[in-house]
C-alpha cells in the first residue's frame, strides 16, 4: 500500500485510489463539483486543485492517482498540500470562472439552502469578482414534467450527463457545442424517459436542475425531515420524507450501499402529491339505497361486528394488500384467528409461494448487493427495469464492469443492457432446467450465477412448477460455485409480500386463497370479504350478497366495491415494519399524520376486535410489535439478512406439476400507476400519459406540445 504525506501528516492509503480519495481518508475535505464517487471521473470543474510538492502547478486531485505521484527527495513519500497560498489562490480563480455567467438569483432559486455552489463560494471564493463583462444567457431546456431547468446556472460539471449514460442507461442527455456555446441538452427535443431520471436533481451541485413539482413550494429549513423506507416496490429503498405540517412536501433518497446506494426511482420521489389526493378521511357505510353515507367510527365498526357475528367463519375471507406493514397484517391474522376463519391471504397477485417450504423459497437469496458479484443472470418472467428500477441499475452497473452474461425468458423489453433472449414461455425454462439449452452450461460454469423469477411468472396457475424449475436450475448451477452462494432469487413487486409470508398469512387448513375467495364470492359461498389495502383485485363479479369491508387510504378500486369503508394511514403516516425482497427487515417511521378521522391500521383492527367482544391482546403498538416478534423473530432483526437454508430450495426443486403453454407476462404494465397512491398522483399520471404518447405514431409531435 502506497504512503503519502498530506498536509504534513504521513498516511498509508489504498492502492489505485485518487489523491482526492486519499485526502478524504486522511480527513481533509476537498471541494468539488464534477467529482462523484459513483460516476466516472470527468475533471471538468477544477475546484479540487491541490499542490503536489515538486509539481510545476496545482493538480486536479480527482483525476490524479496516488500511484502516479513521484516520490520526494531521498525516497520520501510524495507530499500533497491542500491549504497553501498557491492552492487558495487557485481555488479562488476557479470559483471566479465558475461564477462568470452564474445569475444572481439565489433568493428565488429552489436550490437555495442546499446549494454546493453557495457553500463553496463562501468557503473557497475570493468574495470579489474581477469580471465586468455581460453574462451569457442560455435557453431553458425541456427535460420532462419532473425536472425544472434554469440552464444559465449550469457550470458544466456533466454529473447529469454521466448519470443518465452510466447509471440510468439512457443516452439522451449530452454536452452540445464548444467553448462559450457549450450547453447541456437532450439530443432529441423531448423529456427524459428513464425511471431514474430525477436523480439528476440531487446530483446537480447548482440550481440548474431542480424539482419541477416542488418549485417555489418550500424552503429546506421549513421542513421536518424523517428518515424512513420506500414502499413503491419491494426493494426497500432508504428515503427521507420532508413534511410541512401534515403534508408531505418531497421525498429524497438516503444512502444505503446494501440496498439502493443513493438512488431512488421517479415513482418513489414524485408520489408525494398522491399522498394528498383522493384520500379517505372518514368511515362510510352503504345504506339501503345502495349509496355510501358518512358514518361515525362506532357505527361503522358496529355494522361490521354485527355482520361478522352472524356469519359462519368459513364464509369470511381476509386479504392483505401490497402496501401493508407487518404490524397490521399481524393484527389481521389475529382477527381472523379469533373468528376461526382459515381464509386469509397476503398474496394479492395469486403468487404460488408457500412459506411452509422455508424462507429461502420466497426471498432474493443472493441479495441486492450480491448482484455486483454475479457473472451469469437468468431473468424469468420479469422486467427489473419496471419492477425494481433501482435494482436494475445495480445489474447495469455490474454489466458495465464486463464478464456478465444475461438471459431473459419472458417478454422482450429494453432493460438498458444487452441480453440473450431465450424464449417467451415455460417450455424454454424446462429446457434450461433439463440441461438442453446452451445457457444451462453458462450458469453451471459461472462462479456466481443467479436465477431471478418475477412475480408475473409466479402468479400463473402453474406458478409452483415454474418456481420448481427455477430452483432446479439454481441447484444445478450451484455445484460449481461458492458453497455459501445461493443462486435462487424471487423478485417481488409488493412491499408487504415477504413480511406477509414470514407471518404465514396464507390459507389455513381447508382455507381459500385470493382466487378461491373471489370465486366463492362470485358463487355466493362467501358472505364477508375484508380487504386490508387490497386494490389490485377484480371484484366486479362478486354477488351483491357478499359484504365487502375495505380498509385503506385512497378511493381506489377496493373502496368502490366496499359496503363499509374504514380510512387508514399511508406509509408516511405510521410506524411500521417492512421486509424487502431480500428478507431485510426495515423500520418505517411516521413523518406526518393521516387526514381527518383516519387512524393507524392496527388500531382499527384492534378496535374492531373490541366491538366484536373478543379484543386482541395488545393495546399499544409496542405491545403488538413484541407479540409479533415473539411469533416471528426475523421481523425484529432490523437490517439483518438471515443465512439461507439450502434445504428450502431442495424441497422446492423436487416439486412436480404441469406447465401451461402460455408466454410469461410481466407483473407491472405501467410503472407509474402500479398502486393506489401512485394512481392518485397527478404528476405520475402525466408521466404515464407522456410515456404512452411517445410510443404512439404522433409521439414526437405530442411531446413537443407538452413543453408549454
Amino acid at each position: 500500500m502506497p504512503k503519502l504525506k498530506i498536509d504534513g501528516e504521513e498516511i498509508e492509503v489504498e492502492d489505485g485510489i485518487t489523491v482526492l480519495q486519499a485526502c478524504e481518508q486522511a480527513g481533509v475535505a476537498i471541494p468539488r463539483f464534477c467529482y462523484h464517487e459513483r460516476l466516472s471521473i470527468a475533471g471538468n470543474c477544477r475546484m479540487c486543485l491541490v499542490e503536489v510538492v515538486g509539481a510545476p502547478k496545482p493538480v486536479a486531485s480527482c483525476a490524479m492517482g496516488v500511484n502516479d505521484l513521484r516520490p520526494g527527495p531521498d525516497g520520501q513519500p510524495p507530499e500533497v498540500v491542500t491549504t497553501s497560498p498557491l492552492v487558495k489562490k487557485a481555488r479562488e480563480g476557479v470559483m471566479d470562472f465558475l461564477l462568470i455567467n452564474h445569475p444572481l438569483d439565489c433568493p428565488i432559486c429552489d436550490q437555495g439552502g442546499e446549494c454546493d455552489l453557495q457553500d463553496q463560494a463562501r468557503s473557497f471564493g475570493g468574495g470579489l469578482t474581477r469580471y465586468d463583462e455581460n453574462k451569457r444567457a442560455v435557453e431553458q431546456k425541456y427535460l420532462g414534467p419532473l425536472i425544472k431547468t434554469v440552464m444559465t446556472r449550469c457550470i458544466h460539471c456533466t454529473r447529469c450527463v454521466r448519470f443518465m449514460t452510466e447509471i440510468a442507461g439512457v443516452e439522451e442527455l449530452g454536452l452540445l457545442g464548444r467553448g462559450e456555446d457549450a450547453e447541456i441538452a437532450t439530443y432529441l427535443e423531448r423529456g427524459l424517459m428513464s425511471e431514474l431520471s430525477a436523480n439528476v436533481i440531487d446530483l446537480c451541485p447548482v440550481g440548474a436542475l431542480t424539482n419541477r413539482p416542488y418549485a417555489f413550494v418550500a424552503r429546506p429549513w421549513e421542513l421536518k425531515k424523517t428518515e424512513t423506507i420506500d414502499v413503491m416496490d419491494a426493494v426497500g429503498s432508504a428515503i427521507r420524507v420532508d413534511t410541512r405540517g401534515r403534508e408531505v412536501m418531497r421525498v429524497l433518497p438516503r444512502n444505503n450501499d446494501a440496498v439502493n446506494e443513493e438512488w431512488i426511482s421517479d415513482k418513489t420521489r414524485h408520489v408525494a402529491d398522491g399522498l394528498r389526493a383522493q384520500r379517505l378521511d372518514q368511515p362510510y357505510v352503504r345504506g339501503t339505497d345502495g349509496k355510501l353515507q358518512a358514518a361515525s367510527w362506532d357505527d361503522a365498526l358496529a355494522a361490521i361486528a354485527a355482520k361478522m357475528k352472524a356469519t359462519a367463519p368459513e364464509r369470511i375471507g381476509f386479504v392483505a394488500g401490497d402496501l401493508c406493514a407487518a404490524e397490521e397484517m399481524f393484527a389481521l391474522q389475529g382477527l381472523a384467528a379469533s373468528l376461526g376463519s382459515p381464509n386469509i391471504d397476503c398474496r394479492q397477485d395469486g403468487a404460488k409461494l408457500d412459506p411452509a417450504l422455508g424462507r429461502g423459497s420466497y426471498v432474493f437469496n443472493s441479495t441486492i448487493e450480491g448482484l455486483e458479484a454475479a457473472d451469469a443472470i437468468l431473468l424469468v418472467g420479469c422486467n427489473p427495469r419496471i419492477e425494481a428500477a433501482v435494482m436494475n441499475a445495480r445489474i447495469r452497473k455490474r454489466w458495465r464492469q464486463g464478464n456478465l452474461r444475461i438471459a431473459v425468458i419472458g417478454e422482450q423489453a429494453d432493460l438498458n443492457y444487452p441480453y440473450d433472449y431465450l424464449g417467451a414461455g415455460p417450455q424454454t425454462l424446462y429446457d434450461v432446467a433439463e440441461g438442453n439449452h446452451d445457457f444451462a452450461g453458462v450458469l453451471r460454469e459461472a462462479a456466481h450465477p443467479m436465477v431471478i423469477v418475477g412475480a408475473g411468472a409466479m402468479a400463473r396457475s402453474d406458478g409452483q412448477m415454474v418456481l420448481a424449475l427455477a430452483a432446479r436450475i439454481a441447484e444445478a448451477a450451484r455445484e460449481g460455485c461458492d458453497k455459501n452462494w445461493c443462486s435462487f432469487n424471487v423478485l417481488h413487486t409488493a412491499a408487504s409480500r415477504v413480511a406477509g409470508l414470514d407471518l404465514g398469512l396464507v390459507p389455513g387448513e381447508n382455507g381459500k386463497d385470493v382466487a378461491g375467495m373471489i370465486a366463492a364470492g362470485t358463487a355466493g359461498d362467501l358472505d364477508v370479504l375484508y380487504l386490508l389495502g387490497a386494490d389490485e383485485l377484480d371484484l366486479s363479479a362478486l354477488k351483491a350478497s357478499c359484504f365487502v369491508i375495505y380498509q385503506g387510504t385512497h378511493g381506489d378500486a377496493g373502496a368502490h366495491q366496499g359496503d363499509v369503508i374504514l380510512p387508514g394511514a399511508a406509509y408516511t403516516e405510521k410506524n411500521g415494519t417492512y421486509v424487502n425482497l431480500e428478507g431485510r427487515a426495515q423500520l418505517a417511521l411516521r413523518a406526518g399524520f393521516p387526514p381527518g378521522d383516519a387512524k393507524d391500521d392496527w388500531a382499527i383492527l384492534r378496535a374492531l376486535s373490541g366491538a366484536m367482544g373478543a379484543p386482541l391482546p395488545y393495546d399499544s403498538l409496542s405491545a403488538l410489535s413484541a407479540a409479533m416478534i415473539g411469533q416471528t423473530p426475523s421481523l425484529g432483526a432490523l437490517d439483518d439478512i438471515a443465512p439461507v437454508d439450502k434445504s428450502n430450495l431442495e424441497a422446492l426443486a423436487v416439486m412436480g406439476g404441469s406447465l401451461v403453454d402460455e408466454p410469461f407476462v410481466n407483473a407491472i404494465a405501467d410503472f407509474y400507476l402500479s398502486n393506489p397512491i401512485a394512481r392518485a398522483s397527478q404528476v405520475l399520471a402525466e408521466l404515464s400519459a407522456m410515456k404512452k404518447s411517445m410510443y404512439s405514431p404522433a409521439g414526437t409531435a405530442q411531446g413537443n406540445e407538452n413543453k408549454g
